[in-house]
């Protein structure tokens, strides 16, 4: 490897968020699921939660449609609800969903540089009751047209940008966030460990 790369692996390493995930519950198309993989690398995310409880688990993480994101995400993939949500509250995350109920916030609004799970739903149910039930409370993207609604993918890097836009105000890139048990552990697999 040459110091270029690991120079860059360290790069990203130091600007994780240990803290900042997202949750893709029931997404079906494996577009959809790439583009969202690649968004979370993008802003810094590195665990990423897969819930499918009315559709198979998928079975090509790290494969051909997601490749290039995959091998540097940390996939947790469920298929009960509440053995997700535990994982999820194990870490101390707030839980919100993107659902237009009457007591939805706009993600403007929301406090993103606090440990927060995002969550996005099936690309035509949106997120189940059962999630619902279990959030700390959902979020709108404003939108002012006549559809109200967004593509999974879009919807989620909309979002995200808006936490990386939070997250780097509050300082929180570059400084290396990730815990040095779970930086040792990416090192490794990434192939710098010294």
């Amino acid at each position: 490897m040459t110091p270029e790369r690991i120079a860059r692996i360290k790069n990203v390493l130091d600007n994780r968020q240990p803290d900042f995930t997202v949750v893709m519950e029931n997404v079906h198309d494996p577009h959809n699921i790439s583009a969202v993989m690649r968004t979370c690398d993008a802003v810094g995310i590195q665990e990423l939660f897969v819930l499918n409880t009315v559709i198979g688990r998928h079975d090509y993480f790290g494969k051909r449609s997601s490749a290039s994101a995959a091998g540097w995400l940390t996939v947790h993939q469920f298929n009960n609800t509440e053995e997700c949500f535990d994982a999820l509250r194990k870490k101390n995350y707030n839980i919100v969903a993107t659902h237009l109920g009457e007591q939805a916030h706009s993600l403007y609004e929301l406090n993103l540089t606090e440990p927060v799970a995002l969550i996005f739903g099936n690309e035509h149910a949106g997120v189940t009751k059962e999630a619902l039930a279990l959030c700390d409370g959902n979020f709108i993207i404003p939108q002012v047209g006549m559809v109200r609604s967004l593509n999974i993918s879009v919807a989620c890097a909309v979002s995200l940008y808006e936490g990386l836009r939070q997250r780097q105000q509050a300082g929180f890139y570059g400084n290396g966030r990730l815990p040095e048990a779970q930086r040792g552990e990416l090192e490794q697999l990434w192939g710098i460990e010294e």
